[in-house]
């Protein structure tokens, strides 16, 4: 239990958050629905906390490099993940008044160390007021300045630029930092759009449609997990980018369809509603308290025929024998870089080596699928990465192993505009969702 004194204080609460996440490789996005816990934050300051902690770990880099110039001797660790925390809203938050958060930050710094330790984090704050923070211009190599400007490592703006280029880069990193819209899916096997609309109104939300996704709501203020209409399964949550690869496996009713990687269930339960809770639709997961995640939202939406289970989707063929299904999607592990957006973490924790590992994953995984298949059966592979090592060169690599499978085209709402030759890569800057990488095979009859 937290000092008596510290129960409710956001800047403290924001501060254990993103020591862990430096020293103990938490993740920010677990870590702060335990910290709002335990610290006993109030609802109306979940935002605050969630804008301080997200926002730090999104700008991090470029908050070193204001404060570089101030720093003078041997900082500890912890004293410069305050300053940086501290530095982050006096920069980007302006209803937040500096002074405030100048005094919070010498009074975290007298708690956690001494009154000396307060004295420095204050001299340094003071001293960027007066002369401000240093300017992206003196940065002369273009990968260096995007990746000061945008908080991302010099590695990941380098490959990025070779892949798509320096003005399409800027563009990703820089989304990356904007905060991410709340959206849900609409249950329509429950109830329509303007139902689902109704019913949150009539709890205080503002919901408007999608402009991109059908079933797809904008939240634009309350939490709807905290809703009835959530509780009683009309709705989802779920990012938009998310929702497309259900379109692109055109599941019909009746069908008999796999999920070979389906935790934590978003997609099988979209799944089950464009089968309109008819047919069978097989989840598995390798991990027994994942499996349980989709089992519970299978049962608050209503679907009967999720059939789940624990196990490694590399062993599909041992497990159902050969042509089984009639859809199944390769959902598949990745680097997860279309989602930094939520998980700024990312961003730091992520090697260039991960990608030839996860490819070798995805490919064994699309092997398998290909046997399990059924004749004229489609399967759909998808990320939430941007990386072209992992999408289109597994889908290639894919293809070129296995000349029973042939590319097609990606079904997707009309909405979005999207014209394709069978390999759909969604960037984050394109409609405001995480990136995706979306393929779909038919296998030759």
């Amino acid at each position: 239990m937290k000092n008596k004194k510290l129960q409710g204080n956001v800047r403290d609460a924001a501060f254990s958050i993103l020591w862990a996440v430096e020293n103990k490789q938490a993740y920010s996005n677990l870590l702060l629905h335990q910290t709002i816990q335990s610290y006993g934050i109030a609802d109306k300051n979940k935002g605050l906390l969630t804008e301080i902690t997200y926002g730090t770990l999104q700008h991090q880099m470029t908050l070193d490099y204001y404060l570089e110039p101030y720093l003078k001797g041997k900082i500890e660790p912890w004293v410069k993940i305050l300053l940086r925390m501290s530095l982050y809203q006096i920069v980007y938050l302006d209803r937040i008044p500096s002074h405030a958060v100048v005094h919070e930050a010498v009074e975290i710094a007298k708690r956690r160390g001494h009154s000396g330790v307060g004295s420095v984090v204050n001299g340094v704050l003071r001293s960027i007021q007066r002369s401000g923070v240093r300017s992206f211009n003196t940065i002369s190599d273009p990968i260096e300045k995007i990746s000061i400007e945008t908080s991302h490592p010099v590695w990941m703006i380098k490959r990025w630029s070779e892949q798509f280029g320096h003005e399409k880069t800027r563009e990703l990193a820089l989304e990356n930092n904007k905060t991410p819209e709340q959206t849900v899916r609409v249950n329509t096997v429950r109830a329509t759009v303007e139902e689902v609309i109704d019913m949150l109104e009539s709890e205080g939300l503002e919901a408007t449609p999608s402009k991109w996704v059908p079933e797809s709501l904008i939240i634009t203020n309350g939490q709807p997990a905290r809703t009835a209409t959530f509780e009683k399964g009309f709705i989802t949550i779920q990012d938009e980018s998310s929702m497309l690869p259900a379109y692109a496996l055109q599941a019909k009713p009746g069908m008999n369809v796999l999920d070979m990687c389906a935790a934590p269930g978003g997609k099988t339960t979209h799944i089950a509603e464009k089968m309109n809770n008819e047919g069978t639709l097989v989840a598995i997961d390798l991990h027994a308290h994942k499996v349980k995640l989709i089992e519970e939202t299978a049962a608050r939406l209503g679907h009967t025929i999720i059939e789940t289970a624990v196990g490694d989707s590399k062993l599909s063929v041992e497990r159902f024998g050969e042509k089984r299904f009639d859809r199944i999607l390769v959902d598949a592990p990745c680097s997860g870089l279309g989602v930094i957006k939520r998980k700024p973490d990312i961003k730091y924790t992520k090697k260039q080596e991960d990608f030839e590992r996860l490819q070798d994953i995805q490919v064994d995984l699309l092997a398998q699928a290909a046997q399990v298949i059924a004749d004229d059966g489609i399967i759909v592979y998808s990320t939430c990465t941007i990386d072209s090592v992992e999408n289109r060169g597994t889908a290639e690599r894919f293809l070129k192993e296995h000349p029973e499978m042939e590319k097609v085209q990606v079904v997707l709402p009309e909405t979005l505009g999207v014209k394709n030759s069978g390999f759909v890569q969604i960037f984050p800057q394109d409609f405001g969702g995480d990136g995706f990488f979306i393929a779909a095979f038919r296998k030759k009859n």
